[in-house]
């Protein structure tokens, strides 16, 4: 009996200027990173905020996104308030930052600061 093993989807979508932006500060990166991870801590008012940070050791229970950029991970128990969002960088005029397109969120605070699920 032959057994096929799906490749599984990632949990989250990194369009071109997000990844473009993952490989700026990987160049500028302290020298022991060894990717950037985005996790979901528990801050603001709504209960749940994005975080972006280097990464020095890999976690087997994050999910690892290699992009032409370097490495990306993803906080292993973020995983389930990510799944299926996009991440994208914008910059205009006034500001820049990376923006989320979470399909699991169902509330933000008015700032925008953090997200409920």
């Amino acid at each position: 009996m032959t057994t096929t093993t799906r490749q599984r989807p990632q949990a989250i979508l990194l369009t071109p200027a997000a990844e473009a932006r993952v490989a700026a500060l990987m160049a500028r990166a302290p020298a022991d990173a060894i990717g950037v991870k985005l996790s979901t801590p528990r801050r603001g008012c709504s209960g749940l905020a994005y975080s972006v940070d280097y990464v020095t050791a890999a976690n087997p229970m994050d999910e690892r996104i290699e992009t032409s950029g370097g490495s990306f991970f993803v906080d292993g128990g973020s995983v389930l308030y990510l799944i299926g969002s996009t991440m994208d960088w914008v910059e205009d005029d006034f500001t820049a930052g990376f923006v989320f397109t979470n399909p699991n969120a169902k509330g933000a605070c008015g700032c925008g600061e953090s997200f409920t699920v």
